[in-house]
């Protein structure tokens, strides 16, 4: 059993400062990952202490961990959860909450009995033959060579957890809750045994709930069969009825016929009987209004033993129910002739014997909605058959209150409506599973001396009532016990110290796939023991599929592994791209080449710090020797510094507020377009002292400055390589990590919207002057004049403020500014706002050879827009062309006249 941590005693000592990876090349991720996540572990900065919420001095933040199969592997799916987990703890961790996130595994009782039995069977072992406590050894011995491989690559991705809160399902503590909660319902009156149609695996043969059941269209038929009408004693009337069914061999199970109240057609067959074909079962045919007159023939054999319609016909009309199948699919004696036949191969016999004697009419192509099991991928067969069940209209009345009254809140908002759907047409749960491993059931019969058990003397009870009881064969759902997971997890029904500090938790991250067998459950199940919900938010991510929309899959080898893509990138590439792409509520289409950008954005990060950095003393160890603090106020900042620290307290502000409402992709732009944007391609750029020189030492300490918050922004996202560089900044303690750094908080003291509206002006105006170079080919190196003329008179004065910065960033050797100045002979126009740029070009470029390198151009555009409009004056392709084609031609020809358009201006401007 996994104790849960109560005494905390003092923080683990700090271990020793990892040193500083090589600044030089590009950053290398294998170089720090293992390394600092082993410093933040072992120097315990996951930690969280319930004494800081029980005293008072913090407030708690919680996530529960989705517990992942012990039988996993790291996928991407747990990669962007994780992701999206990690990051808000992190981020909460550094607000100063007390941030736990709750670490565990499922036991996953169908997938891990079936590893194991697969693996026995390749060493000759059968299941059965060795009996339940030898395989139950068996899977425990498994589950400790080889379970729980997902939580060490978690670990990979940089999951911040306490990790002394791990628990699995099948922890001594979690079970006895499990039990206690099962007793504790049956006394409620909520938990009953009784006997209903299953939705049978007959693969695995076990029942699994309507939630497990993929409903997945298939090509299937229609067959119509002639049933003779029949006296009471058998014999022909000479009359018959027709009935259409996509399953004939559940024929021999049929114990009425049933017609519309209201169809005329069979208003004088009604209280009649018919021989069912095959085994000659006399049964009545009746009138239901669930019958559709307009399928088939209008008639339905009714087969209350495996179809739930059916079952609900049979109650309704006090019809005999007969179950005709055996728990591996096969038919019973019930099949007549076709006992022991297969299922679907009895399919294919009563077909064949149906055309032989002529009772088979037609038989037609149908497309059939086939249940398949989510777990086998096996044909669901409806299956008569006694369960335990849990009673969910009085928990999901519960559930359903605190959406309603906004205690719990869904991100993005519509899946509260799917949430209340499921919640408002809920089923009882069938929650025993003929399994051996799991949870087993703590229901106790008596035996006589032969050993027969009787079933309804049973006694509910975790521990044994004494001799002569024998317990429950079959374990309880899987689900049944993680709908405990966020107050189980932390010593409930214990009251423990964690659960006094931690519980209610804060937000549930998690994909749309477990709403219903895990999400919704758990408040039912916090609202229904706890009296509180389990969490306040719950953020549903998409699911990621590939790039070309499908699902991830071994089948179609599509799937891309995170951990290679953690070797390849690094795990700051990797989180950051899934960040990025998680827009709330949207699936994301996934493929390798995204996860560059991540890694480019790592390295740009990395080599910003070097830009300023290496004029840093440092000792030998490569750690900061001076503490380089900002002397200046903020009114006595230059322009660019000014709109810096402007842009810097908006970024901080919006990301907060992003982070906030579980925007995480608008969280990751926003810190994206300011470290590269802002800080790197423009601050960078006109903080660099001329011929390389050492800057000044104010310039050293506001870029350390605002590169330190940067890291603070990022590190949620990235928080290796913001980790290692945070230590290359200043001199720090060893315990002063990034990772336990405040989160910075906006400035508005810091702000100057004039300034930052100036220097966007300017940035805008280098930008129009380096695209006509760009455009006109002329080379960095060679200076250009400019002229700017202003839109008035104060936007003048500003920019006249600013000419050193337009001179120098835009490579000008001369720039006039006026309100009313001529445009040159022979100069590129950019309009930028209220301004507008000249760029003389003579002197520059060769005028002949550039207007006719223009002119070649327009011709050959005008050739290629000649053949277009060709295409789309003649009526025969415009007619019969799909209309998707003809758009496409039409877009073409209005791109090219836009490109001559921007051509001829061109060659205006050369004269």
């Amino acid at each position: 059993m996994t104790e849960i941590p109560r005494d905390r005693g003092s923080k683990p000592a700090t271990p020793e400062t990892p040193a500083p990876a090589s600044a030089d090349g590009p950053y290398e991720p294998d170089a720090v990952e293992q390394t600092w996540y082993r410093y933040w572990e072992d120097g315990g900065f996951f930690h969280a202490d319930p004494e800081a919420v029980t005293s008072g001095a913090k407030q708690p933040f919680v996530i529960p961990m989705p517990p992942p199969n012990v039988t996993g592997r790291l996928h991407m799916g747990h990669g962007l959860q994780d992701t999206v987990q990690d990051l808000l703890i992190r981020y909460k961790r550094m607000q100063g909450f007390e941030a736990l996130w709750i670490p565990g595994m499922d036991h996953a009782g169908i997938a891990t009995q079936n590893v194991v039995e697969r693996t026995l069977k390749k060493e000759g072992v059968d299941r059965k033959a060795i009996g339940r406590e030898a395989f139950l050894e068996h899977v425990w011995n498994w589950k400790e060579e080889y379970g729980g491989i997902i939580l060490q690559q978690k670990r990979r991705l940089g999951d911040s957890c306490d990790w002394r809160y791990e628990r699995f399902t099948m922890d001594d503590g979690l079970s006895r809750a499990v039990q206690d909660v099962f007793v504790t319902l049956h006394e409620q009156g909520l938990v009953y045994r009784g006997e209903y149609l299953v939705n049978w695996d007959p693969d695995n043969q076990t029942v699994i709930s309507n939630e497990e059941v993929d409903n997945v269209e298939r090509p299937g038929h229609l067959w119509t069969v002639r049933y003779p009408v029949v006296d009471a004693d058998g014999t022909p009337t000479g009359e018959t009825i027709d009935i259409a069914t996509t399953r004939p061999e559940t024929i021999p199970a049929d114990t009425a016929i049933a017609v519309h109240p209201e169809d005329e057609r069979y208003a004088a067959l009604v209280g009649k009987t018919v021989k069912v074909p095959m085994v000659g079962r006399i049964v009545p045919i009746i009138a239901d209004d669930y019958v559709k007159m307009d399928f088939g023939a209008g008639a339905l054999k009714v087969t209350p033993g495996h179809d739930e319609n059916d079952f609900q016909i049979g109650r309704r009309h006090d019809l005999e129910t007969v179950s005709l199948m055996n728990l591996d699919g096969t038919l019973n004696e019930e099949g007549g002739p076709y006992a022991g036949l297969d299922r679907f191969d009895a399919r294919k016999a009563i077909v064949a014997d149906l055309e032989a004697n002529g009772q088979l009419v037609k038989t037609e192509e149908h497309v059939n909605s086939v249940p398949i099991s989510s777990r086998s991928k096996a044909v669901i067969e409806p299956l008569l058959s006694p369960q335990w069940y849990v009673a969910m209209q009085p928990l999901a009345d519960k559930a359903l209150a605190v959406v309603n009254d906004g205690t719990i809140t869904f991100h993005p908002s519509r899946w509260a409506n799917e949430y209340r759907r499921w919640l408002e047409d809920i089923r009882d749960w069938p929650i025993s599973r003929q399994l051996w491993w799991g949870h087993r059931i703590p229901v106790w019969y008596p035996v006589d001396a032969d050993g027969v058990r009787d079933e309804d003397a049973f006694v509910v009870s975790v521990d044994s009532p004494g001799e002569g009881y024998v317990q429950d064969e079959d374990v309880l759902d899987t689900w049944f016990s993680s709908w405990l997971w966020p107050f189980a997890t932390l010593g409930w029904p214990e009251k423990t110290d964690a659960l006094k500090a931690f519980y209610p938790g804060s937000v549930l991250v998690s994909g749309y796939d477990i709403l219903f067998f895990w999400i919704a459950r758990m408040i039912m199940a916090g609202t229904h023991f706890l009296d509180e919900v389990p969490y306040t938010d719950v953020f549903i991510t998409g699911m990621i599929k590939d790039k070309q929309g499908r699902w991830m899959s071994k089948s179609l080898g599509n799937g891309i592994d995170p951990l290679d893509m953690i070797e390849t990138y690094g795990a700051d590439a990797v989180r950051y791209t899934l960040a990025v792409l998680c827009a709330q509520g949207q699936d994301i289409k996934l493929d390798e080449g995204k996860f560059e950008g991540g890694r480019n954005f790592a390295n740009k990060i990395w080599n910003a710090s070097r830009v300023f950095g290496r004029f840093v003393e440092k000792d030998a160890a490569g750690r900061p020797t001076e503490d380089l603090r900002r002397e200046r106020d903020f009114a006595d900042l230059d322009l660019a510094e000014r709109w810096l620290l402007t842009r810097l307290h908006e970024t901080t502000e919006a990301v907060t507020e992003a982070l906030d409402k579980y925007r995480i992709s608008e969280a990751a732009h926003l810190a994206y377009d300011f470290v590269w944007r802002d800080f790197c391609d423009w601050y960078l750029e006109v903080s660099k002292a001329p011929h390389g020189e050492t800057p000044s030492r104010e310039t050293l300490a506001l870029s350390t400055e605002v590169f330190e918050q940067i890291l603070q922004l990022l590190h949620p996202f990235m928080p290796f390589v913001t980790e290692e560089l945070w230590w290359t900044l200043r001199p720090r303690q060893p315990g002063d990590a990034l990772i336990a750094a405040a989160w910075p908080a906006p400035d508005p003291a810091e702000t100057d919207a004039e300034a930052a509206g100036t220097f966007a002006t300017v940035q805008d105006l280098v930008t129009a002057i380096r695209q006509v170079r760009a455009q006109y080919n002329v080379p960095p190196s060679q200076d250009v004049r400019a002229l700017i003329v202003t839109g008035d008179a104060a936007t003048a004065t500003a920019l006249e403020g600013a000419r050193e910065y337009v001179e120098r960033l835009a490579g000008l050797s001369a720039l006039t500014l006026g309100a009313d100045l001529d445009k040159p002979k022979a100069s590129a126009a950019v309009v930028v706002g209220p301004h507008i740029v000249y760029v003389p070009l003579e002197g520059m470029i060769d005028l002949d050879v550039e207007r006719a390198r223009l002119q070649k151009e327009i011709d050959a555009k005008r050739g290629f827009l000649g053949g277009v409009e060709k295409k789309l004056l003649n009526e025969a392709f415009v007619s019969r062309a799909p209309e998707a084609v003809v758009a496409k031609e039409r877009q073409k020809a209005d791109d090219a006249k836009a490109e001559i358009a921007a051509l001829q201006a061109n060659l205006a401007d050369l004269g």
